[in-house]
């Protein structure tokens, strides 16, 4: 089960207008925890445990006005990427099943040491760095020496 955090919609019809959708499962005391959740880190990695704050206050009120960073000129150049006839989309969702991990991880007295999502771009690179591995272990195998009893 997922939840949807935000969802930006673009299109661009046959004769190049442009038109918009956003969305958000969350209510407004969800965005402005969530926003300033991500302000926060931003914050932090800009300006220590001052922009932290900054950031946490930041964040907080532009979920508040639903302002999550995405301007009319986002919207245009992602539109400018896109042929006539087609649409793009940008979500950020929330694995509602990992949270209930993370909090049995952590309960059991673990860590969370990395998450993130594989994609097929992704898998196509570790397989192509699997047949580079091979191929370089195959061209030494022949230097190989062999023990003997």
């Amino acid at each position: 089960m997922i939840r949807l955090i935000d969802l930006l919609f673009i299109w661009k019809d046959e004769g190049g207008n442009i038109a918009s959708l956003e969305a958000t499962q969350l209510d407004e005391e969800e965005r402005m925890r969530f926003g300033a959740v991500v302000g926060g880190i931003i914050g932090y990695g800009a300006g220590g445990e001052e922009g932290a704050r900054e950031g946490m206050e930041e964040g907080a009120l532009a979920a508040a006005r639903e302002n999550y960073g995405i301007t009319e000129e986002d919207i245009l150049e992602v539109t400018d990427a896109i042929p006539e006839g087609t649409a793009a989309a940008i979500l950020i969702i929330e694995h509602l099943w990992a949270k209930n991990l993370k909090q049995a991880i952590k309960d059991a007295g673990g860590v969370l040491v990395s998450q993130g999502m594989i994609t097929p771009k992704l898998l196509a690179l570790v397989g192509e760095e699997l047949a580079e591995a091979v191929k370089f272990a195959e061209e030494k195998k022949p230097g190989m020496v062999a023990a003997t009893p």
